[in-house]
């Protein structure tokens, strides 16, 4: 199936992994950058710089959060340099790729 240009905007994917206790810290840097809709999904657990995070563990609860968002490269650049002054106090990491957004009724970027 070949998609339509038309029906697709090229976008910028950031995804952003940080411990759930700094995610208010984070939406507050979000926002300061003009970001407009994003996604948090909870908890979350893997394998990092520091340790690893179990979310179905009952005692050690050290969870993490995922925050997924799309904006064009511009509103990116801005995204990117609000957080990376923080990416470190934060722990976690930060992934950006291209995507494509599906145009349609709702536009949050």
């Amino acid at each position: 199936m070949m998609l339509r240009p038309e029906i697709l905007i090229s976008m910028k994917r950031i995804e952003i992994v940080i411990e759930e206790e700094e995610l208010d810290n984070l939406i507050e840097l979000l926002r300061s950058a003009d970001v407009r809709g994003y996604t948090v999904i909870k908890p979350a657990g893997g394998l990092g710089s520091r340790g690893e995070r179990k979310p179905d563990e009952p005692f050690l609860k050290e969870d993490n959060a995922v925050v997924i968002l799309a904006c064009e490269e511009k509103q990116a650049e801005r995204v990117i340099m609000t957080l990376r002054p923080k990416l470190k106090d934060f722990g976690g990491m930060c992934l950006v790729s291209d995507c494509q957004w599906v145009i349609g009724p709702a536009v949050s970027y």
